[in-house]
């Protein structure tokens, strides 16, 4: 092995001396530094795999050196060489060294490499050596991409001029040069960035120099077919960017100088993108890219462009420039998000294609404008609408005036600005409703609809499509007859032989409309539209697959009786799809969407029921022979029947599939089939109850099978993943059969805790943590009996189970998700505190955040320690939490209301000491706020519970908590009752906190 580390050494020489050896061959050469660079890229990886081989090797006296090393004299060789062969005029070897030298520097530079940046720098100021100029650039941007925020800094007062030379000499460097000058600017104020505070002082004498220089290479207007410009100005773009996120008030200072050039760029820059992307007149060099790898697109100059924009827009510091301009900017905006020439062919040959970019998978101009629109809105409210709807009005003016005039690209513009608009449709209304804007939203859309209601479907299907989209994002204010009008002209269009965007237009409006549809108007065309989008579905693949499934849910959904009709017709195709792609989540998923919506349509469940169970059991009752993905996708079939179900479907289903399933959770070691089995179980639980026993021949030993399964999901050895879903499962069991559940209590927590322990997964450990909160309720009025039983059980690393229990519960409370899961775990904390157990006193938990690691991880910076956070008392930290909980439910309120409760405590003059005191001994007995209800009722529409969650709180009492009211009593009570450690624990809270807890109390 010693040999072979010494040949390495002599090897990596010897690769050198052929590679730097300009009288041989290229394609020998170039071999040659491949070769190196791949010997010393297998050297970095070592480094990581083998821990850090190259640092145990390559320099001696290192704390993890091992023998043998390599000589100072022959990595000098090497690095001597190397940078001896920067100035190659091939640009690919240029490319190959700097990459060596880059890996290199990794480990010996700055401190065993000193001269590499004055050797850099002499190749860079040396304008006779232009070849070496490129080496050197090169080298650095390699070089940059893994330097941290503590060397960078010294590097620029050396590097920065010698760039501002290049990029301010263009009768000397070309555009590429400068381009790549450029980009190391970017690199080091991108690093700058996280602590741009800090270095502003650094920057500040040299912002103005490259501001004006900026504003030279901006201000000569767009030249077409000149890649190597627009590869300029975008990293012109992206510089500016960092200089106005990182040290915006710095680039304010000096903004102005910028504004007019940057406008001559975006102006010229559109007759450009109009002539060479939408025309395809002229080249837009599309996915072409220079020696390096970079980009040299039209396309991602102009994205590049939007994102500065945009920046430019959100900055509370530089908006004012563009305030007074923002109808031009909005007016120039949206001819970019015309359909390109490319799109076009792309879209027409694949429909699947044009879906996927309507849902915005790819990126493009088109979306990156839309974005700049939306932060225009956003950023500048009223003005920034009345700029939006201005430029909407006076674009679809100018498209009517083309189409008169016979111009063959009309329809463009028409498209992009009614893409425009959709686009913004969320915001506008929105603004509309709450008065901020007077737009008459319903008079302008319906005028553009009811001017293209007549286009030919042939000749326009991309503004065909655009106009129903258009209908359906804006149904809300247009009238009923223009509305059914284009319901019924999707409905057609969807049978009808058009091109395919039109029928993904139109579907795209029905899965919107259909829900809001009047009944009696679409009940006649519902049969022919399943006929329809059944078809589609044998023609459909991926994207529009998904959409068609989507739109057949709608019309399901919409169909009531009718749907039923064709549960025979419709069914087997969906199942057929659904067994077709039964590995692929997102189609299964939609599919079995469908079959729910048939399943909760009048009369058609049974018929549904006994179509799928025969076939499902089967497969569940023999796993290990089906393929890939069937035995869980079965099992989530199984678990949306028996969602909502009558009681003879869930009796039907256990006899099919119960002891199936049950097998399935004690032998699989498939994650998926684990995760599904447990939710499927707790779906039978939730359904069944009692009844579930009942049915069994023997209840004892079914009772016995589920309690297996709970403890097989616990095992503490079983991979997280594959225990997901336990505590959905767990608490089922404790809600519905609580009385079986009752004797196992103890060794239930002592599982759960084993459980929580080995978890890798948050949100495993945040629903168990549920099941410990649920616990807590049923032990009420009792609390100090459940927290003896959990300090009398250990706990590995922890004094018992209740401290590490409080450990983790304190830590994830802020984390965990859903209004049951809140209620339930909230309550459930005030409970414990309420209990004044004599252990509570004896737990430390983590408190705030003292010291963080965050920021840019460094090689210095993995060494340090990790963050660090103060030790609380476990009830400080507890009544902190419930704090920041009547936080959050303020939040919920709108402004209006947020201030009336501001207004509360704003005029009270009284010390925090003082205030409390009286709170205190306010009267248990008063009533609460009359916001306390607006408050629930907010809080409950803006969780989402999500993950089958309905299984978890369907039967709860504790779901019909209003926890605004609960919160504000449990402070009340509290406040009254234990006045002396309340006033206490209150010192800790902040100010907010203490906020929060007066504005309950002061009724």
């Amino acid at each position: 092995m010693v040999l072979d580390r010494k040949v390495l050494v002599c090897f990596g020489e010897a690769l050198c001396k052929i590679a730097a050896n300009r009288d041989f061959p290229l394609g020998l050469r170039q071999i040659s530094f491949l070769r190196l660079y791949l010997y010393l890229t297998y050297w970095n990886l070592a480094a990581v795999i083998l821990k850090q081989f190259i640092k145990k090797h390559w320099q001696e006296g290192d704390e993890s050196f091992e023998h043998p090393v390599v000589s100072v004299e022959e990595k000098e060789v090497i690095r001597r060489l190397l940078v001896a062969s920067l100035d190659d005029s091939q640009r690919k070897i240029c490319t190959a060294v700097s990459m060596a030298i880059a890996s290199i520097a990794a480990y010996d530079w700055p401190e065993a490499w000193p001269d590499l940046l004055p050797a850099l720098l002499n190749l860079i100021n040396n304008q006779t050596n232009i070849n070496g100029v490129h080496g050197a650039l090169r080298c650095l941007a390699f070089l940059f991409g893994d330097l941290d925020d503590t060397l960078v800094p010294t590097l620029i007062p050396v590097l920065f001029p010698c760039l501002h030379k290049i990029i301010s000499s263009p009768q000397i460097y070309d555009k590429y040069l400068c381009a790549k000058a450029l980009s190391i600017v970017y690199s080091c104020t991108s690093i700058l960035g996280t602590m741009s505070g800090v270095y502003k002082a650094l920057m500040a004498p040299m912002i103005k120099a490259w501001m004006d220089q900026f504003s030279v290479i901006l201000e000569k207007p767009m030249q077409p077919e000149d890649p190597e410009d627009w590869s300029m100005r975008m990293e012109v773009l992206k510089c500016l960017n960092q200089f106005v996120q990182n040290f915006p008030t710095l680039a304010e200072n000096e903004f102005r100088v910028i504004m007019g050039p940057l406008w001559q760029t975006f102006v010229t820059s559109l007759r450009v993108y109009i002539r060479s992307s939408v025309e395809g007149t002229e080249d837009p060099y599309e996915g072409r890219y220079d020696s390096d790898g970079s980009e040299k697109s039209l396309d991602s100059f102009v994205i590049q462009l939007f994102e500065f924009l945009l920046t430019i827009v959100g900055c509370s510091k530089l908006k004012k420039v563009v305030q007074n301009n923002l109808k031009e900017l909005v007016y120039h905006t949206i001819p970019f998000l015309q359909i390109t020439e490319n799109q076009l062919h792309n879209w027409s040959m694949d429909a699947n294609q044009f879906v996927a970019d309507e849902d915005e998978v790819t990126y493009s101009c088109r979306i990156s404008g839309a974005l700049l629109l939306e932060e225009v809105v956003s950023s500048c409210g009223r003005e920034g609408i009345s700029a939006i709807i201005e430029s909407v009005r006076e674009r679809f003016s100018e498209s009517q005036q083309e189409k008169a005039a016979g111009s063959a690209i009309w329809s463009r513009i028409r498209e992009a600005t009614l893409y425009a608009l959709a686009s913004l449709s969320e915001q506008l209304l929105e603004a509309e409703a709450s008065g901020l804007a007077s737009i008459n939203l319903g008079t302008l859309v319906e005028q553009i609809v009811t001017e293209d209601i007549g286009i030919g479907v042939n000749d326009y299907p991309f503004l065909y499509a655009r106009v129903f989209m258009l209908v359906a994002k804006f149904s809300s204010v247009i009238s009923h007859g223009i509305l059914e009008q284009y319901i019924c002209a999707a409905i057609k269009a969807v049978g009808m032989d058009v091109p395919p965007p039109v029928k993904v237009g139109a579907c795209r409006a029905l899965s919107q409309l259909l829900p809001e549809a009047n009944t009696g108007t679409i009940q006649p065309l519902l049969i022919g539209l399943f006929s329809s989008l059944t078809d589609l579905l044998h023609q459909a693949s991926d994207e529009t697959l998904h959409l068609v499934l989507e739109t057949l849910q709608a019309a399901i959904k919409a169909g009531h009786e009718v749907s039923a009709s064709v549960e025979s017709i419709i069914s087997p195709v969906i199942l057929n799809i659904w067994a077709l792609h039964v590995a692929d989540p997102f189609i299964s998923l939609d599919a079995i969407e469908v079959l729910e919506a048939i399943k909760n349509a009048p009369g058609a469940i049974h018929p549904l029921v006994s179509r799928i169970l025969p076939h499902i059991g089967p497969i569940l009752d023999k796993p290990n022979q089906q393929p890939e993905g069937l035995v869980a996708g079965s099992l989530d079939l199984v678990s949306m029947l028996l969602k909502n179900a009558p009681n003879e479907v869930i009796k039907a289903s256990y006899d099919a599939c119960f002891d199936a399933v049950i097998r399935i959770v004690l032998q699989s070691d498939d994650h998926s089939e684990l995760q599904n089995a447990t939710q499927c179980l707790a779906a039978f639980i939730s359904g069944a109850r009692q009844e579930v026993l009942a049915w069994a021949d023997d209840s004892t030993f079914t009772m016995k099978s589920l309690l297996d399964a709970a403890s097989r999901l616990l095992d503490p050895d079983m991979e997280s993943s594959g225990s997901l879903f336990v505590g959905s499962y767990i608490l089922q069991l404790i809600l519905h059969l609580p009385e079986q559940m009752a004797q196992h209590i103890q060794n239930l927590i002592t599982a759960l805790v084993r459980r929580m322990q080995s978890a890798q997964i948050a949100v495993l450990r945040s629903s168990l943590l549920l099941i410990f909160a649920r616990l807590v309720h049923m032990s009420a009025p009792n609390v100090e009996q459940f927290i003896d039983m959990l300090v009398s059980i250990p706990a590995e690393g922890f004094a018992n189970s209740f401290a590490y229990v409080m450990s983790e519960w304190t830590k994830q409370q802020a984390e965990i998700q859903g209004v049951y899961q809140i209620k339930v775990t909230t309550t459930a904390l005030a409970l414990l505190l309420s209990s004044g157990h004599h252990e509570l006193g004896k737990v430390n938990v983590q408190g705030h955040l003292i010291k963080s690691t965050a920021g840019i991880t460094t090689r210095s910076k993995a060494k340090l320690a990790p963050d660090e956070w103060a030790i609380v008392p476990l009830p400080a930290k507890i009544l902190a939490l419930l704090s920041d909980e009547v936080i959050e439910i303020q939040e919920q309120l709108d402004d209006n209301e947020a201030n009336d409760w501001e207004e509360i405590y704003e005029d009270d003059e009284e010390s925090d000491k003082s205030l409390l005191y009286s709170a205190a001994a306010a009267s248990v007995g008063r009533t609460t706020f009359d916001q306390l209800e607006a408050m629930a009722q907010a809080f409950n529409e803006n969780q989402d519970d999500e993950d089958g969650a309905y299984l978890l709180c369907v039967a709860d009492p504790l779901n019909e908590i209003n926890l605004a009211t609960y919160m504000a009593d449990f402070f009340t009570k509290f406040s009254y009752t234990n006045r002396q450690l309340f006033q206490h624990l209150c010192q800790s809270l902040t100010q907010a906190q203490k906020d929060a807890i007066q504005t309950v109390l002061m009724r």
